[in-house]
């Protein structure tokens, strides 16, 4: 195809109204090639989502939609999940600190956070995640919760004093760093007694969970399996 700036210094040629060939200037040129219809410029251009939303299921801010990331990886629990979830550890949220190890969404986070805990921290290695993290606190107003840019395996090796009531445990399942976050939790002893730890796992997935961690539930949605536990020292 001849591109407009090729019409220069010759005359164009078109079909007239009887099926003859007729000449056109240049400017006239110029014009009916610029109205000629470009491989794929009359395509819909195509929305890409950088930002998906989910809503909390309990507590004050129920029905409250919150936004995430859309990134690979990113697999926020889903609603019928964190229902049976927060059904089991209902008797446990009020005045609980917790800790979402990889908090993503913040689903887990921030509904703990309706449902009554006092205190949450949420870690997140994607400073966009982190960053979104904030933003929907500041939209929910609450100052009851820390968001930590770290990666946690990093941030769970080091010595502390500061005990967990509730642990959220749903890495990215590709990374498969269950093994090492359940090591960490106990080398540096992260765990009040009693504590309630969630995992989420591949359903095949093989866990190897400390000899004093308690099974409590256990279920199984599609291709993800998850369990209660409760840590007895």
């Amino acid at each position: 195809m001849l591109k407009v700036g090729q019409f220069t210094g010759i005359l164009a040629r078109r079909a007239g109204p009887k099926g003859k060939y007729c000449t056109l200037n240049d400017s006239r040129a110029r014009l009916a090639v610029a109205k000629r219809p470009q491989k794929g410029r009359n395509k819909a251009a195509v929305k890409v989502e950088t930002t998906q939303q989910l809503r909390i299921i309990g507590g004050q801010w129920r029905g409250r939609k919150i936004s995430f990331p859309a990134v690979d990886g990113l697999r926020p629990t889903g609603d019928r999940m964190r229902e049976t979830l927060f059904n089991w550890v209902a008797a446990d949220l009020p005045g609980a600190t917790c800790v979402d190890l990889f908090a993503g969404s913040g689903a887990l986070g921030l509904e703990s956070l309706s449902r009554g805990a006092s205190q949450v921290t949420l870690l997140e290695k994607s400073r966009e995640g982190a960053q979104q993290l904030r933003a929907n606190l500041q939209l929910l107003g609450s100052e009851n919760a820390t968001i930590i840019e770290t990666d946690s395996l990093q941030w769970l090796d080091q010595p502390t004093d500061t005990r967990f009531d509730v642990v959220f445990i749903d890495p990215p399942f590709a990374a498969e760093l269950w093994q090492q976050t359940f090591a960490l939790l106990g080398k540096h002893r992260w765990l009040n007694a009693g504590a309630a730890i969630y995992i989420e796992a591949p359903r095949h997935q093989a866990l190897e969970v400390p000899i004093n961690w308690q099974l409590h539930r256990e279920k199984k949605a599609g291709d993800v399996c998850y369990r209660l536990y409760y840590y007895q020292p």
